[in-house]
Parts: structure tokens; C-alpha cells; sequence
């Protein structure tokens, strides 16, 4: 009898173990947090006397069990997200983990450049390689590259310009061998690949690879941004307020308001659509942001045809916003211009604010 008990209890513990721990295949997005970007940002040098401040906004993402997939069917602060919605076809977790990392290198690489650009101080930007965000099932790097090398040289030729890794393959056979020196885990590697025709690719010719190049830029003052686990495109528009915000020694635009927001940050200064910005107005009112920035991005009539009840980021957050109740001020932008020319027009939120405002 003893022994049944235990083993009718080591049962009940292993469908209580699988419920809450045993991974599906979507995910569970939730609010998250608004991180203050002061101690995150780093410019040398910088004005850091500002009064207000600028903070990132983040949402929880996680893998579903049975009972956290159960629970979020009761709350409208979850949300279930498809694997296909989340990770790329053929993607897995630490490829979907990498591209996220590659994400928010890229934004903030945008928010340099462009924050830099508004204060009028030069910069240098040089070409380090091609990073290989993909490798096509098929293709002639299958088993050969992975996702996360950066190429940097092509037969012996560094690449050092834009447009060169593209113009040096364009001029190979199908069948012909390419030696490639890559970096990977920062270790040097050659490797040679025998051009196939891209899969899907109108019978082109090529590595079988998706990359975008990797550049770095050199600023005076310096400029560090520390975000080591946190990924993803969306900070970018406000990397861009705080590193320009530390550059203008002559004034703080903040206003001495606590202010977030959300968009990708775009070379040109455009501010592009992300996700979660329901949840992200729920976590900026939870931790007493007073103003929000949201990308107020131009849906396509046949778009929104095709997709009843899609909404632009700005739409979805005044909508949230709306339904809890805040208080918060949520201001539609589509490029930085559009965020400057609003805080320029602020009116001071106290007294003891720096002249030039």
C-alpha cells in the first residue's frame, strides 16, 4: 500500500512538473518594464545634469507550458504568440536569440548616427564585413557558414566598402569555389564555398546566405550603450532623444518630464513600426511615465482591406491607454523630427530647467 501511495504521488508530481514546466510551441507576451537610459548610455564627456529623463520600454517574452497557456485565456495582459509569429521558418531559439542581439546592435548603431547627425558633429562610419543573418536550407553554405559570421574577406579581398560583398559575388559562376575568411566566435576561419543557385532565388547564383553588412562607427565624444540583455530594433528612437539629449550641453529636452516610447530607429531618421506597444503603454503607466512616444506608422488602405482591425502603433497605444485609464500623454511621431519639434514646443515642466530651452 506504502509503495502505491509513492508512486501515485510521483505521478501526480511528474503531470504537476509538465504542466508548469514543459515547453509548447508559442509564446507568452506580457508586459515589461521602462528602463531610465541614464545609467545605460554612456557619452563622454556628456551633459548629465538633465532634470527628466528618457527610458526604453520592454515586453516579457517567454516560452508557454500548459498552465501559463491556460491562465493567459483569463488576462488581457497576455498574450499567446505562434512559434511562426515569433522565430523565423527553420530558426531556433539561439538563432532567434542571435537576431535579436543583431537587432539591437543595428538601432543603436542608427541612433548614433542620426543623434549625431541633429547635434551637427561629424562622425566615421567603415565597413567591417557582411554578417550572415541566415543560411537557406539547400544553398551552397548549408553546413558551412552560420548564423552570426561576419565575412570579411572574399578571395583575399577585404571588403571595405558598401555594395562591394554583393558586387564581388554578382561576378562568380555557378560551380565556382569562393574562399571566405570569416570571423566566428572570434576566431578567424577560412572556409571555401562552391556557388549553387540561390534557392527561390530565379535561379541566380550565390552563397545561399541573407547578411546585411556590419559597420562601425567612431564618434568624438565616445558613445557606449550597455544593454546586454535586452534585444531587438525597438529602442532605437529613444537611444537617439537620450544620446542627442547628452550631446547638447546648453539645454535638457526632457523638459523635467519622465518621458518613454517605442519605434526602430531608421538611417534616415524614420521611426518604424514594432510590436507590443499595448503592452509597453501598460508598463510606461505602471512605472510613472508621464509622456510616450509612439510610431505612427501609414497603413495601406488595401492593408487594412486585407486585415480588419489592424491598427498603426499609435492607434493600438491611444486605445490601451484609453482602456486603463492613464493619464499619460501619448504622442503620435513618424520620424525623430516629429519627437524634437514636440518637446521643443513643451512647456517646462519646473522651474530650475537649464537656459536654451
Amino acid at each position: 500500500m506504502r509503495m502505491k501511495r509513492i508512486g501515485i504521488s510521483a505521478m501526480i508530481l511528474a503531470v504537476l512538473a509538465g504542466l508548469f514546466f514543459y515547453p509548447l510551441d508559442s509564446y507568452i507576451t506580457q508586459p515589461g518594464g521602462a528602463y531610465d537610459l541614464a545609467p545605460l548610455v554612456e557619452v563622454v564627456g556628456g551633459d548629465e545634469q538633465d532634470i527628466g529623463t528618457f527610458s526604453l520600454m520592454t515586453i516579457s517574452l517567454s516560452k508557454t507550458t500548459p498552465i501559463t497557456y491556460a491562465l493567459s485565456r483569463f488576462s488581457d495582459k497576455h498574450k499567446l504568440l505562434p512559434a511562426k509569429n515569433v522565430r523565423r521558418h527553420g530558426e531556433n531559439e539561439a538563432e532567434y536569440n542571435l537576431r535579436q542581439k543583431r537587432l539591437m546592435s543595428d538601432s543603436q548603431f542608427n541612433a548614433i548616427t542620426v543623434a549625431f547627425g541633429k547635434a551637427g558633429i561629424p562622425i566615421d562610419i567603415e565597413l567591417n564585413g557582411v554578417v550572415v543573418m541566415q543560411v537557406l536550407q539547400n544553398g551552397a553554405s548549408s553546413n558551412i557558414l552560420e548564423m552570426g559570421d561576419i565575412i570579411h574577406e572574399i578571395d583575399g579581398i577585404k571588403l571595405s566598402t558598401s555594395g562591394e560583398f554583393v558586387a564581388l559575388i554578382s561576378e562568380k559562376q555557378l560551380g565556382e569555389e569562393v574562399q571566405l575568411t570569416i570571423e566566428r566566435n572570434e576566431e578567424m576561419l577560412d572556409v571555401v564555398v562552391a556557388l549553387q543557385e540561390i534557392p527561390n532565388g530565379d535561379g541566380r547564383v550565390g552563397l545561399g546566405i541573407q547578411f546585411q553588412e556590419d559597420r562601425n562607427v567612431t564618434t568624438k565624444p565616445e558613445v557606449t550603450i550597455h544593454t546586454s540583455n535586452i534585444g531587438g530594433p525597438s529602442a532605437g528612437l529613444m537611444f537617439t532623444l537620450e544620446i542627442l539629449n547628452r550631446l547638447l550641453d546648453d539645454r535638457d529636452i526632457t523638459k523635467g518630464y519622465h518621458i518613454a516610447g517605442t519605434g526602430e530607429i531608421l538611417e534616415d531618421g524614420t521611426v518604424g513600426r514594432i510590436g507590443g506597444a499595448d503592452f509597453k503603454v501598460m508598463a510606461a503607466d505602471k512605472d510613472g511615465i508621464e509622456i510616450f512616444f509612439a510610431p505612427h506608422d501609414e497603413i495601406p488602405e488595401e492593408v487594412r482591406r486585407a486585415n480588419p482591425g489592424i491598427q498603426s502603433n499609435y492607434e493600438e497605444a491611444l486605445q490601451t491607454a484609453k482602456a486603463i485609464g492613464t493619464n499619460m500623454k501619448i504622442v503620435p511621431v513618424k520620424t525623430i523630427d516629429d519627437a524634437l519639434n514636440y518637446l521643443n514646443d513643451l512647456q517646462p515642466k519646473s522651474s530650475g530647467l537649464k537656459s536654451g530651452q
